[in-house]
């Protein structure tokens, strides 16, 4: 990673990422700044960004056209986001997971593991979704506040639930 971007991770994440939304009145240029932070240090970033107030985003992340990263989400490395994406508050996506194969070993001692996370273009992701590693998220999706995605979601469907389940198709 350049010395540029992460300067400007740097200053994302100590200083620019708590600062409030453009509907306070002293909302001011801030959203703007986490803007153009966070299109110098995301591994792709599409036109128009928008990146709500204490996002944790990892630079390793590819974001698409006019998509936005919401209030409080937790976004690991290796997640693309498509275009067209907007999130509620509280969007936790996984990419790393811990490893529990052995019996005879800790948990705590197996490692991680990393699997890509993928969400497609014109998908609504409610607040407080959790979606594990990888999860690929069709495109025109919608989930549901709320919802734990532990499998790959196909286009079209609006899902729910703990685990989430298609509720039903938006093509139908």
């Amino acid at each position: 990673m350049s010395l540029k971007r992460k300067l400007a991770y740097f200053f994302y994440i100590a200083f620019f990422r708590f600062t409030p939304e453009d509907y306070r009145p002293y909302g001011l240029f801030f959203p703007w700044i986490r803007r153009k932070l966070a299109e110098s240090f995301l591994t792709k970033c599409g036109k128009n960004l928008r990146v709500k107030h204490n996002a944790d985003v990892s630079p390793f992340v590819e974001v698409g056209d006019n998509s936005e990263l919401g209030q409080f989400s937790l976004i690991h490395a290796n997640v693309k986001i498509g275009s067209y994406v907007i999130m509620g508050p509280n969007v936790k996506i996984y990419t790393r997971n811990h490893n529990f194969e052995s019996l005879e070993t800790p948990i705590a001692l197996q490692g991680k593991s990393s699997k890509p996370t993928i969400i497609g273009d014109d998908v609504w992701i409610g607040a407080n979704v959790v979606i594990l590693p990888g999860v690929e998220v069709g495109n025109h999706a919608i989930i549901a506040a709320g919802s734990i995605v532990t499998k790959s979601v196909p286009d079209y469907a609006i899902i729910g639930g703990n685990p989430a389940k298609v509720i039903k198709m938006r093509n139908e």
